[in-house]
């Protein structure tokens, strides 16, 4: 009979918006279930989210403000402002670690853009083991093929070293200026060399990398960190038994299958956005539900084919519309491949480009940047997906092959495995 491993103690720390925070805590719930003890840091909003599942959480701070930053979602200096905000975030994570006992058998399992600071708490905890789980493909710096540079695709006939002097030249414009003079006084301080750029650095720092997505999305590429653990969509609900409201159940009643808008439950600045799915599905003779928890973002009187709703189960409402069109986020874009939805992705920044180009390589939708967005592009998209019947049936052959939470007890196996090490 196999030995039980011995409970671990294992500090998870994300930042970001629901779409960050939910993985992590499928994952925790995983640990704890196999007996693991566990410490939650997230953004002290989330506290809910978290309390709510049973976990202990140790509240980060996080400024809202950020949400209406004029560049937050922006292709290129987007980055900047996300790196900013999270910081003071990050620097409460050296300070925890420091009231935990100096000689516990802790492991950490982070964000990657935590990992900065997990190395801070290893030069402190000489041995301390660090697991880094990367959420979506473009966490995970690569030359080969599908290559996004934001919203910029690289061309297949690009060869390796050009591609990873592009890499290069984009960090040390857009990220390094930004990122490497507080994160080299903190590494100072603590008394670690200067770096000269953050993504070659950040891959580095892990002891183990854990992919949080299955392998037909994105298969494993030969320059990705070894050594590293291959996970399936950890989907987490934190309202699985949540119905529908019975003003959108009366909506949905109404006739064919709607169309759903979101540009994300942290977008602020999507008025533009919404404006245009108003006129393009009027045109189309198209109903829509238009999900957003900021509804000053719509026009105070909305026409009859639209409805707003604040917050909707994704489980349950994405088998009875025919289209989400949404921002590409990497939750939403896995619950819509699970529920075998038809989706236009429009991709604003960070992993969202890249995102949306793997849904077009599978057939199972078409991605349209949000800087190209208007009304005629958002007609002749939907009305083409409306009418392709071969995108509908390559959404349902990939939802039945969906196996939810594949991967996610080897991942356990891994982080003990890890945690043995020390």
């Amino acid at each position: 009979m196999e030995a039980k491993a011995r409970p671990l103690h294992i500090v998870l720390v994300t930042i970001g918006s629901a779409g960050d925070l939910f993985p992590f805590m499928r994952l925790a719930l995983a640990l704890r279930k196999a007996g693991h003890r566990i410490s939650f840091l997230g953004p002290h909003q989330h506290e809910p989210f978290v309390r709510d599942a049973g976990l202990p959480f140790h509240g980060l701070p996080a400024d809202p403000a950020v949400l209406d930053h004029p560049d937050l979602w922006h292709p290129t200096r987007g980055f900047g402002v996300v790196w900013e905000a999270t910081r003071p975030a990050m620097a409460a994570v050296p300070t925890f670690m420091a009231t935990l006992p100096p000689d516990e058998n802790c492991t950490m399992l982070v964000h990657p853009l935590a990992l900065p600071e997990a190395a801070l708490c290893r030069a402190a905890r000489p041995g301390l083991r660090i697991a880094a789980a990367f959420l979506a493909p473009s966490n995970l710096p690569t030359v080969h093929d599908p290559l996004m540079l934001g919203p910029w695709r690289v061309p297949r006939w690009v060869p390796h070293g050009v591609r990873r002097r592009l890499w290069r030249s984009l960090a040390s414009r857009f990220v390094d200026p930004i990122a490497l003079p507080g994160l080299n006084a903190a590494r100072t301080q603590a008394g670690l060399a200067p770096i000269e750029s953050l993504i070659d650095t950040i891959v580095s720092i892990a002891d183990l990398s854990i992919a949080l997505f299955p392998d037909w999305f994105a298969p494993t590429q030969p320059d990705w960190p070894q050594p590293l653990v291959r996970c399936g969509f950890p989907l987490f609900d934190p309202k699985p038994d949540a119905a529908l409201s019975d003003e959108l159940l009366h909506f949905l009643g109404q006739g064919g299958r709607p169309l759903v808008f979101t540009p994300g439950t942290g977008n602020r600045q999507a008025r533009r956005y919404f404006a245009h799915a108003i006129e393009a599905t009027r045109l189309l003779g198209e109903r829509a539900v238009f999900l957003t928890p900021h509804r000053d973002q719509l026009p105070e009187e909305l026409p009859r084919h639209v409805l707003w709703q604040e917050y909707v189960p994704l489980r349950a409402l994405l088998p009875r519309i025919a289209v989400l069109v949404h921002h590409g986020g990497i939750g939403t874009t896995a619950e819509a491949l699970l529920a075998g939805t038809a989706q236009l992705v429009v991709p604003l920044a960070h992993d969202q480009f890249d995102n949306g180009a793997r849904v077009e390589a599978l057939g199972v939708g078409v991605a349209l940047p949000a800087t190209r967005l208007n009304t005629r592009r958002l007609v002749a998209c939907l009305g083409a997906l409306l009418d392709d019947e071969g995108v509908r049936g390559r959404c349902r052959a990939l939802a039945g092959n969906f196996e939810r939470d594949a991967g996610v007890e080897e991942v356990v196996r891994a982080l003990e495995g890890l945690a043995s090490q020390q």
